[in-house]
């Protein structure tokens, strides 16, 4: 067997992180760009991570310079796989304790739109970007993200092409819609086994039937968010979606001796602190607890319905007292399971603030496919260092951190860091970078501090 020549280590535990990929790529030139990609995404940075901010050069003189220039090479021409390195990736994930999936978890499916200028550019095209929340020249991929009530982590993504992008537009093989992607993205989840109770995301897909239909040929459960006008076929008159259901509901509510038809549910989130919110089973239509389908309305205020404050759901999750829960396969669930499970959703919003921003999702500056996949996978692994990274901070203050050269920051029992408005730190002369270990605590306790039930 050949050598393995060595090369310059990542600062403390990223290292010990690092090796873990080693073997996925051939080259001493590949391991090494890898970690300082690793290591710039890691930093704080004062401008967007792309190529030159990453390599600490600058902007646009300093894109010539041998340092930019070999990330460039690794990202867009180098000979590696980022779908083993998303593999090896998840392995780690589930592997290591801390961050191991448990079956009370759920398996978010959303989208996230970059802007993007320019034709040569793969998948950009004019197109609706939910994140902006207008039609604007961009990228978009959609993504499966896996979370509980400790932790989320990416799992896939897969960029959408816009029909122009093919000779014969849509009606084109290779063309595929946001609802199929995500679809596959959930056959991708089921192929490696990552236990999780049901699938759950917004309206976009909570409105397709297709959608649906697919995770019950799955035989998946699902809890979905449908629009507030929802509706089906009904006469004059009568109740014709989950949202007359709920205003038929209200003015049956008096108050909370007296709640009509609504069942208290106690919400309690990460902080400690409990909310109270209502939820109502729609047992009429194509809904009812005896039904393939179930309708879920939940809210802070049966009285008013508030906007930001009430859920119009969807589940195939049968209801306790049904046939279907001790006849199918699927568990069972209540209303508060049900709220529990689309209230995991929300980790999806973390995401967009960590993944997505912090560690610069959208600030590549390269045109093809792979580059873009590429780099797309990098901040991937980087996120998932950091929970690697919180799972194993010591279990004290007197323990030692495995970090030898970046000083860690006040620890006081797992969850009870300092809170401060740095980063990170620990930044000597110039000579290296800023402890790995202290910036992912920085971008966890982020999470922690913001994060939902």
């Amino acid at each position: 067997m050949t050598k393995r020549y060595p090369v310059s280590p990542a600062p403390g535990p990223l290292e010990d992180y690092a090796m873990s990929f080693d073997d996925l790529f051939g080259a001493r030139a590949q391991r090494h760009a890898f970690r300082r990609y690793m290591e710039g995404l890691l930093l704080p940075a004062e401008r967007n991570k792309t190529l030159t901010a990453l390599a600490n050069t600058e902007p646009v003189v300093g894109a010539q310079r041998k340092e930019a220039q070999s990330l460039q090479w690794f990202l867009s021409e180098s000979r590696w796989d980022p779908q083993e390195v998303n593999e090896r990736r998840l392995e780690l994930m589930v592997a290591d304790a801390p961050s191991a999936p448990s079956g009370e978890g759920v398996l978010v499916i959303d989208e996230h739109g970059d802007r993007k200028w320019g034709k040569k550019t793969a998948h950009v095209g004019r197109q609706w970007l939910a994140d902006i929340g207008k039609t604007e020249s961009g990228v978009v991929s959609v993504t499966s993200l896996r979370a509980d009530e400790r932790i989320y982590y990416p799992l896939d993504f897969e960029p959408y092409t816009p029909a122009h992008h093919f000779e014969d537009g849509k009606n084109d093989p290779a063309f595929r819609t946001k609802l199929k992607i995500a679809s596959q993205l959930v056959e991708e989840a089921l192929h490696r086994s990552i236990p999780f109770r049901a699938v759950v995301a917004d309206s976009f897909y909570g409105e397709d039937e297709g959608f649906k239909q697919r995770l019950s040929e799955l035989g998946v459960g699902y809890v979905v968010a449908l629009k507030p006008s929802h509706a089906w076929w009904h006469k004059v008159g009568e109740i014709g979606s989950p949202y007359e259901a709920a205003l038929a509901a209200g003015q049956a509510w008096e108050d909370e001796r007296h709640p009509g038809d609504w069942v208290k549910v106690m919400r309690r989130f990460k902080d400690g602190h409990e909310q109270q919110w209502w939820a109502l089973e729609v047992d009429v239509g194509p809904y009812g607890p005896q039904r393939d389908r179930r309708s879920v309305v939940a809210t802070t205020d049966p009285k008013e319905l508030p906007d930001k404050a009430t859920w119009y759901l969807a589940t195939n999750l049968p209801h306790p007292d049904s046939e279907r829960a001790s006849d199918g396969e699927l568990e069972a669930a209540n209303l508060a399971e049900i709220i529990r499970l689309y209230g995991l959703r929300m980790w999806v919003e973390q995401s967009y603030k960590q993944v997505k921003h912090v560690l610069g999702w959208s600030d590549y500056q390269v045109r093809s496919d792979l580059a873009i996949r590429r780099h797309w996978q990098l901040v991937c692994v980087a996120f998932s260092f950091c929970w690697w990274a919180y799972g194993h901070l010591p279990a004290s203050p007197e323990e030692p951190t495995e970090a030898q050269d970046a000083p860690a920051a006040s620890v006081a029992g797992r969850g009870k860091k300092e809170d401060t408005e740095m980063l990170a730190g620990g930044f000597e002369g110039g000579k290296r970078v800023v402890g790995a270990l202290c910036h992912a605590q920085k971008i966890l306790e982020g999470v922690l501090r913001d994060a939902p039930a």
